[in-house]
């Protein structure tokens, strides 16, 4: 029976690695990549390079950047009194594609899952507790609908409200079990302007 040629073989296997990449999807990425040109390659191989040497975390709210501060932290214009608290940095740009939502941000780096192995401990929580300073009017828990999102937002509550900040949660206009990356800006603008206080 014929197979694939070693190299095409090898191509197909990185491709697999590839979150959310089956077999299927792997072979048609890997049979795609020798349809193109040499310089097609070449300019996907060298956005790739770039983006891994210059992308870093942002030093005050951990969003992916290639400049530090990142350019939501270093505007003026921003409401610096409110801290959007969102698990990933696509959740954060979702957000932001709303326009419904001028303060600043602070991201986790996901939400607490024991199932996972992510606990407090591997989160961004103490670094976001460094932030709350008397300057600091609320804190907006903008966490996925799902059950890790809110263990992570009770979490959240039990350690902000002895510090006398303001916490809300965005409003449900968000489906349960669904990721922000997901919706659709007039949901997620919804969502917002509908937030309220959490009480526990």
């Amino acid at each position: 029976m014929a197979e694939y040629a070693e190299s095409l073989k090898k191509l197909i296997e990185e491709f697999k690695k590839l979150p959310g990449i089956g077999p299927k999807s792997a072979q048609r990425l890997a049979f795609h990549i020798l349809e193109v040109s040499s310089e097609e390659v070449k300019s996907l191989a060298a956005a790739m390079l770039t983006a891994k040497k210059n992308i870093r975390h942002c030093s005050v709210c951990f969003n992916l950047t290639d400049k530090d501060p990142c350019e939501i932290c270093s505007d003026r214009s921003r409401e610096n009194s409110v801290i959007g608290v969102v698990e990933e940095p696509k959740d954060l740009i979702a957000i932001e594609r709303t326009g419904g939502f001028r303060g600043m941000y602070h991201v986790l780096g996901g939400a607490i899952s024991p199932l996972d192995g992510l606990g407090p401990e591997n989160l961004r929580i103490k670094e976001l507790l460094k932030r709350i300073t008397p300057k600091i009017a609320e804190v907006v828990l903008a966490l996925n609908p799902s059950t890790e999102g809110e263990a992570t937002a009770l979490y959240l509550h039990k350690l902000l409200k002895p510090l006398g900040v303001k916490i809300t949660r965005i409003a449900y206009g968000l489906p349960v079990g669904a990721d922000m990356d997901y919706a659709d800006p007039m949901t997620l603008t919804r969502a917002l302007e509908g937030r309220r206080e959490v009480h526990v």
